[in-house]
């Protein structure tokens, strides 16, 4: 009998051995480590990166741009445009077991409008209130018709939260998030590893593969490929252009890309310089800036011609795209010529904020040589990312070298960074043509209607220089070969649904 219990415990150990084992994980390498994770207070691309694993949308994206339902399962505008109606999908959970209805949409889109500080309250401005229809319909009732609040959707402002974890959690909501995704939080480490669990009652279990996620935010891209090939990581975000002839060569890793919908630009501090230097004071001065930069040059140095060249907050092959406002040339003798009718002695002394990372730091070095030659002395300052948003909130640079990752919808691109009263216009620019050529853009669905009020911002924006739009980078992802599924898309983000180790 002894002997009896003896071998079925080790059975036992030997089946649970055989469990752990099969565990799956997936490991993604990060360039950066998040801000905080919480949809409402949330701002970063990497953010974005890991909120897609682990929070759900109303609504998403397909690899056309298309919007499709994701925790909706249908829409309607109605009202003449001032209302919109959600059918939302039945059966779905949050991570803490309480049930997704109407009521909790309708939590989780008040909390974006009125929690301290939302930096969703802008996406969703147009929202008069919200009313619950029956239990598995919201309607969204606008002060006007909102053209974007679809695209509006298929982001963060349209990520939904457990009301009963928010309401708990408050501003701490961020530590411990509590969503509707493939995947439930189980912790983070700062500047080490964020991992997630597979969620059991997730309501597209039947497409998730693999049992555990783990973020690692690494800086350092030649530290990312390092652990990719070595077997340390899985998947990596943001290789650089210049290691895709090393990836592509090596068998067992595979590459995914897309050109972004966002943009890298040079934010220029206008209303918020303490210094009040030149280059705040007057448009010439950013106009010779902007003049004194390479963009072709740019690319085909640092980035071995990969990505694509541009002048607005959309690249040249969208829809939106301004032809009519091409990329300029390089002239530095026009832009000697700007500084000295704005009455300024070279050299410019421009504080240079600059975000920690190869992808950054080399472009900007070369910025900073390029403008140098018309009379600028740009003086890189390095900082952390989530540290250089705090200091470009408050002001402390005169410009900074800032990626957005883009929306499907322009407003995306613009609004937030453009508009006088928009919380991410961190260079504070005022300009009541550009605000009415923004809020414009909203009322109307036609789009050449709204593209006639985008080339008015975009005049406005060339001749102001409020933000030095550079280049759009091709989304670079690299995976070992034991990954199987993945599909790159413009936005950027990792989709782990429908994903496969071998």
């Amino acid at each position: 009998m002894k002997m009896f219990r003896l071998a079925a415990i080790a059975a036992a150990v030997l089946l649970s051995i055989g469990a752990a084992q099969a565990q799956t994980s997936l490991r993604i390498g990060l360039a950066e480590d998040p801000d905080i994770l919480d949809p409402t207070m949330a701002r970063t691309y990497v953010g974005r990166i890991v909120f897609s694993a682990f929070c759900d949308k109303l609504f998403d994206i397909d690899e056309k741009l298309n919007i499709v339902p994701q925790l909706a399962l249908s829409s309607e505008t109605v009202d003449d445009g001032k209302a919109l109606v959600i059918k939302l999908r039945p059966g779905v959970k949050f991570h803490d077991g309480e049930p997704f209805d109407a009521e909790a949409a309708k939590f989780s889109l008040e909390r974006h409008l009125t929690f301290p500080g939302s930096f969703r309250k802008p996406e969703l401005a147009s929202v008069d209130h919200i009313e619950v229809v029956d239990p598995l319909t919201v309607k969204l009732v606008l002060k006007s018709p909102f053209s974007p609040l679809l695209a509006q959707l298929t982001d963060r402002a349209g990520m939904m939260m457990s009301p009963k974890a928010a309401k708990e959690a408050g501003d701490k909501f961020g530590l411990r998030p509590v969503c509707a995704g493939p995947y439930k939080f189980v912790e983070r480490v700062q500047q080490d590893r964020i991992v997630f669990e597979k969620f059991a009652d997730y309501w597209n279990k039947d497409n998730v593969f693999i049992d555990k996620i783990v973020f690692q935010p690494i800086v350092d891209a030649t530290v990312r490929l390092a652990n990719l090939k070595s077997g340390g990581l899985d998947l990596i975000e943001r290789v650089l252009a210049t290691d895709l002839k090393e990836v592509r060569a090596d068998s067992r890793l595979k590459v995914a890309t897309a050109i972004e919908l966002g943009y890298q630009g040079i934010t220029l501090n206008i209303g918020k310089d303490k210094a009040k230097g030149p280059l705040s004071q007057s448009a010439k001065v950013r106009q010779a800036l902007d003049l004194a930069i390479d963009r072709e040059a740019i690319n085909q140095v640092v980035f071995n011609g990969e990505f694509q060249v541009g002048n607005q907050w959309v690249n040249p092959d969208h829809p939106y795209y301004q032809k009519s406002l091409p990329v300029r040339p390089r002239n530095v003798e026009k832009a000697k010529a700007l500084l000295k009718e704005a009455g300024v002695t070279p050299p410019v002394s421009v504080d240079f904020l600059v975000p920690k990372g190869a992808e950054t730091e080399t472009p900007a070095q070369v910025i900073q040589s390029m403008a140098a030659e018309a009379g600028f002395d740009m003086k890189i300052r390095l900082t952390e990312f989530a540290t250089g948003l705090k200091q470009a909130e408050a002001g402390d640079y005169q410009a900074y070298m800032l990626a957005w990752s883009g929306r499907v919808d322009p407003d995306g691109n613009t609004f937030v960074f453009l508009h006088s009263g928009a919380p991410q216009n961190y260079g504070a620019w005022n300009n009541p043509q550009a605000d009415k050529a923004l809020e414009d853009a909203r009322l109307v669905t036609d789009p050449t209607k709204r593209k006639a009020s985008y080339e008015t911002l975009a005049k406005l924006v060339q001749e102001e220089e409020p933000l030095l739009y550079i280049y759009h980078r091709r989304i670079i992802i690299a995976h070992t070969t034991r990954l199987e599924g993945y599909k790159q898309m413009p936005d950027g983000l990792v989709r782990v649904v429908g994903l496969k180790l071998k």
